[in-house]
């Protein structure tokens, strides 16, 4: 198991927890609009680390991935639904995958 796999368990089992205690369990108490916004944010800050503050790069990368991974799963999928369509796209272009989602 790799740590993007213990990510996903630590979400699942502490989705239904007490929000006061616990993070993800708060995240989920205040539904998907709140987990868009936060998700948002840590790519606005993983956008402007990537500019100003490249020493802050892979921590906010971290966050961003983290609450990528909490509205996944409350959309009811997970990094394995990525890897799956990251490996579908294996072989493709960019250029012809993205033309390939227009038609």
């Amino acid at each position: 198991m790799d740590a993007f796999d213990r990510l996903e368990t630590t979400i699942r089992a502490r989705r239904d927890t007490d929000p006061a205690a616990s993070y993800v369990a708060s995240l989920f108490a205040k539904g998907r609009p709140k987990m868009v916004q936060k998700l948002g944010e840590e790519a606005t800050e993983t956008v402007i680390a990537a500019l100003v503050q490249p020493d802050k790069l892979v921590s906010e990368s971290a966050d961003l991935i983290f609450h990528l991974a909490v509205l996944l799963a409350d959309a009811g999928l997970s990094l394995d639904d990525v890897r799956a369509e990251l490996t579908r796209r294996e072989g493709v272009s960019g250029i012809e995958e993205k033309a390939g989602r227009n038609r």
